[in-house]
């Protein structure tokens, strides 16, 4: 079991695209690739019982963002094995069925895209899965238009957030807007500055949306358009400031976050600092340093440390079947996905196929993510019904540590109705 991230996860997850950028929110943080393999005190693990499947297998997809020239991500998949193998043998199985994972690889492209989605609906398979990709516009129509039931951890693209096929896990935008303002009225913030990437109009999605979150909570949100592809954030950053923020955040891209928080490092060094997944990648915390932003707050949806038992059982599914895997890495999306859906799946009586699978996470309710700290989710719907794909509006927050891993994680955002 290894302790740290990967760089390329950010890098990665960089390059899909303005909206991706604030879609993805919920992809876990990571350390740096020079970490060691050695495990921190609380990062306990524990035996796993034996308990394997013996139905009769489920063909279960999975589309792993692998060979890009932009975006190679082979963790989700190894991720995703690791849990595969617990599920089978010491999991008890998918309903009691064992998962055959059918997994295919595209490039973050649409012709390789289009070509698993084909793929695996020819294949059969009863459902199909993927911790985040840029190619949803392409993927979904063909799964969903098979009567195949698309489940994902971080939903990017429009067919992703509206379709009624599909199952989005992790809570997105939403959430991380949530999670931010909650995290600002636990330290007694009054007013917070958002520096967030323009492309695409986010600055004003961040303003409709986030506004009335964060003015429920008694605090004053301001956001300030960063362009896209500018060489020298200061003088936006110089406006931000300028109206004596208690606390900033930034959504954008690794580059962008770097540019900002050094930015402000400058300027305001003091202010109290919220930041997402995507602004913790080694590639900002190498040019800001830790020591800026080491004590501040962390917005997640993986809690990695702690001696809960789901993140208990998450770290020893990963040491015992992916011991090479970084626990704070990208693994931990692929192992939320395929484990959330079994979760969901678990009450299924008969036949395990694609009709009943899609029942099962239409009608599941309150379902623990695993490694999430408590968070739950509900896909009916009723999460954020402008976005109806979304299953859940929760996320973490907690104190970033000397890793630049958010710790001591507390629970924001409210169950979806029943």
């Amino acid at each position: 079991m290894k302790l740290g991230g990967l760089t390329r996860h950010r890098r990665a997850v960089a390059g899909l695209s303005a909206l991706a950028v604030v879609s993805v929110v919920g992809l876990t943080a990571c350390g740096s690739d020079d970490s060691s393999s050695s495990s921190a005190p609380s990062a306990a693990t524990t035996s796993l019982p034996a308990d394997p499947a013996d139905g009769t297998p489920v063909k279960i997809g999975f589309i792993s963002a692998e060979g890009g020239a932009a975006v190679s991500l082979p963790e989700y998949r190894q991720g995703a094995e690791a849990a595969v193998e617990y599920v089978n043998q010491n999991g008890g199985g998918l309903a009691g069925h064992p998962v055959d994972l059918v997994v295919c690889k595209q490039q973050e492209e649409p012709t390789s895209a289009t070509k698993c989605a084909n793929e695996l609906v020819e294949q059969g398979v009863a459902a199909v899965l993927s911790p985040g990709t840029s190619m949803g516009q392409v993927i979904v129509p063909i799964i969903t238009g098979a009567k195949i039931p698309y489940v994902t951890l971080n939903a990017v693209s429009a067919a992703e957030l509206t379709s009624p096929g599909v199952s989005a896990l992790s809570a997105g935008l939403p959430g991380s807007l949530t999670t931010t303002a909650t995290a600002a009225k636990s330290e007694g913030l009054k007013k917070v500055t958002v520096f967030a990437s323009d492309g695409g109009g986010i600055g004003t999605v961040i303003s409709q949306m986030g506004g009335p979150i964060f003015q429920g909570m008694g605090i004053d949100l301001n956001v300030v358009p960063i362009p896209l592809g500018v060489p020298d954030p200061t003088p936006m950053v110089s406006a931000g400031l300028s109206e004596k923020p208690d606390g900033i955040s930034v959504v954008a891209d690794a580059a962008t976050c770097a540019a900002v928080l050094k930015s402000v490092q400058t300027q305001d060094p003091t202010v109290k600092k919220i930041l997402i997944p995507t602004c913790l990648d080694p590639n900002v915390t190498n040019v800001i340093g830790i020591d800026s932003i080491k004590g501040n707050l962390g917005v997640t949806a993986t809690d990695y440390l702690s001696d809960e038992p789901d993140s208990v059982l998450y770290r020893s599914v990963l040491g015992q079947y992916a011991p090479d895997l970084s626990i704070t890495g990208p693994g931990s999306s692929g192992y939320q996905v395929l484990l959330g859906l079994v979760r969901a799946a678990d009450g299924i009586q008969g036949d395990v196929d694609a009709a009943s699978i899609a029942d099962a996470l239409k009608t599941s309710k309150n379902i623990e993510m695993p490694a999430g700290g408590g968070i739950t989710f509900t896909c009916n719907g009723t999460a954020f019904p402008q976005m109806p794909s979304l299953c859940s509006s929760q996320m973490l927050y907690g104190t970033i540590n000397d890793q630049g891993v958010p710790v001591d994680l507390k629970l924001a955002g409210q169950k979806p109705a029943a």
